[in-house]
């Protein structure tokens, strides 16, 4: 699932792609829309005007990062496009985004959610049920990176023997 031959699908592009839309799904859908959690009310609740402006200023740099992470994907996938024949594979472009969001969920799941304690998915319900909701999360992040990786394999495969086929 490497970036193997210059005419290969960017899976670093794809990967990346992947942890970006990931967080921006998160950052809009949890943190804005639900205002189920931001970024550090687990350590300065919601209980102040300046823990709202100090949550509100970390949920920015998370975006600030997802948004380099989607540019960088998008760099990596122009550099590698441009002057090159490169053998587009739908399986291996969707296969590498939702790897990268399942690393993702993955990562955030466990560092920010378990140890870190930053915060926890919802903490609108009650304390005892919140870790139903992160086990949910990292259930999810661990199905998208397992999907993810094996439509990428198979998008891999069938881009490879599309090109060998083309070579003869």
């Amino acid at each position: 699932m490497q970036d193997s031959t210059p005419n290969s699908f960017p899976t670093s592009a794809g990967v990346l792609l992947g942890l970006g839309l990931g967080g921006f799904f998160d950052g809009i859908v949890f943190h804005q829309l639900l205002q189920w959690h931001h970024m550090l009310s687990g350590w300065y609740p919601l209980n102040s005007i300046d823990n709202i402006r100090l949550n509100t200023t970390w949920d920015g740099l998370f975006h600030t990062a997802t948004y380099v992470a989607v540019l960088a994907a998008l760099f990596l996938l122009w550099r590698r496009a441009r002057g090159s024949q490169l053998q587009w594979s739908r399986w291996q472009c969707l296969g590498t985004i939702l790897l990268g969001w399942g690393i993702f969920n993955l990562v955030e799941g466990v560092v920010d959610h378990q140890i870190l304690r930053l915060h926890q998915v919802n903490e609108t319900v009650p304390h005892g049920q919140r870790i139903f909701w992160d086990i949910g999360f990292l259930l999810w992040g661990a199905a998208m990176t397992v999907m993810g990786a094996v439509m990428a394999r198979a998008g891999a495969e069938r881009a490879h023997a599309q090109g060998s086929l083309q070579a003869r």
